[in-house]
C-alpha cells in the first residue's frame, strides 16, 4: 500500500495537530494568550500550556474554544483524537512518575487494590500477572515497583494518606500466607509517622469517587496534579478548577472514612480472621 499523501503540510500526530490547529486559530483572531483568557473566560496560561502541548485540558475548555472561533466541533473532534491516542497514556503516566518522586505529600483513594505504594511484592506479582504481564517483563515491573515504596522510607518522606475501600481488604490473594504478609504490612506502614491509611466501609453508602482510584502529589511549590485511573485508562489532571473537584470528591470520602486508630483495629481484625493455612 503506497503511503499517505499529506495535503495539508500539518502534524499527522494527534496531539501535535490539535495544538498547532490551537495556534493558528488564535494567530488568525490576533489574539494574545492574555486576550484569549479575558475573552474566553478560562486563565490564560492553560490556553499557552495547550497550545505547547503540555496538557490537553478540559472538553469544557475545548468546546468553549470551538464556540469562540466559530469551528463548532472541530477542535473537539482534534481533542478526542488526542485523547484516544496509546502513545499519550504512556506519556502522561511518565510525567505522573515524575511528579510521584518529587512529591512532598500524597493522598490517595483506592477502590478496588492495595496501593502501588502500599504493595508486598507477592501481591503486585498476582495483580500484574492478572493484567497480562508475564516474564522478564513482568519481574521488571514488580521490581519497579518495589522501587517506589523507597520513597516512603527515606531519611525525609512525602506524607502520604491512602484510604481504602472495604472491597481491597475483601479480596485476598491465592495464597493466604501471601494475603496475611500484604494485610501486616499495611498495618505496619499505618504506624509510619508520615504514612495514614484509613478504610472507608462499604456500610458508608454511595459517594463520588466510585470507580476512581485517585492520587493527589503536592510539590514542592504547593501545585497539586491528580493522576485520575480507572482499570483501562489513567490521565494526569493538572488544570486547577478540575484538581479542586475531585479534591472535594476526595474530602467527601475521607469524612465518611474510618479514623486511622480505627482503621488499624479494622486491619488488625481482618488478620485475626484470616485463616493460616490454605483452604483445602
Amino acid at each position: 500500500m503506497p503511503p499517505r499523501r499529506v495535503i495539508t503540510g500539518r502534524s499527522q500526530e494527534p496531539r501535535q495537530r490539535f495544538a498547532e490547529e490551537l495556534r493558528l486559530l488564535r494567530a488568525a483572531k490576533g489574539d494574545s494568550l492574555r486576550e484569549l483568557g479575558e475573552k474566553v473566560g478560562w486563565d490564560w496560561s492553560l490556553f499557552g500550556k495547550m497550545e505547547n502541548s503540555h496538557t490537553l485540558g478540559s472538553p469544557e475548555v475545548v468546546q468553549a474554544l470551538d464556540q469562540y472561533y466559530g469551528t463548532p466541533g472541530l477542535l473537539l473532534a482534534l481533542w478526542e483524537l488526542a485523547m484516544a491516542d496509546p502513545t499519550q497514556f504512556k506519556e502522561r503516566y511518565r510525567r505522573y512518575m515524575v511528579l510521584e518522586a518529587e512529591a512532598v505529600s500524597m493522598w490517595q483513594y483506592a477502590p478496588s487494590v492495595v496501593p502501588g505504594l502500599l504493595q508486598t511484592p507477592d501481591y503486585a506479582l498476582e495483580l500484574l500477572s492478572m493484567g497480562g504481564l508475564a516474564g522478564d517483563e513482568l519481574g521488571a515491573q514488580v521490581e519497579a515497583r518495589m522501587g517506589r515504596r523507597e520513597a516512603l522510607l527515606r531519611e525525609d518522606p512525602p506524607q502520604f494518606r491512602a484510604i481504602l475501600s472495604e472491597a481491597v481488604l475483601r479480596t485476598p490473594l491465592e495464597n493466604v500466607e501471601e494475603w496475611r504478609t500484604q494485610l501486616e504490612h499495611l498495618d505496619m506502614m499505618g504506624h509510619r509517622l508520615n504514612v495514614v491509611v484509613q478504610v472507608l466501609p462499604l456500610s458508608s453508602g454511595l459517594h463520588g469517587l466510585p470507580n476512581t482510584d485517585t492520587m493527589f502529589l503536592r510539590g514542592s511549590g504547593g501545585q497539586t496534579v491528580v493522576w485520575a485511573e480507572t482499570a483501562y485508562s489513567g490521565d494526569l489532571v493538572q488544570e486547577t478548577r478540575e484538581v479542586e473537584q475531585l479534591q472535594l470528591r476526595y474530602d467527601r470520602v475521607r469524612d465518611l472514612a474510618l479514623s486511622p486508630d480505627k482503621s488499624r483495629q479494622f486491619i488488625e481484625r481482618m488478620l485475626e480472621e484470616a485463616p493460616c493455612e490454605p483452604l483445602t
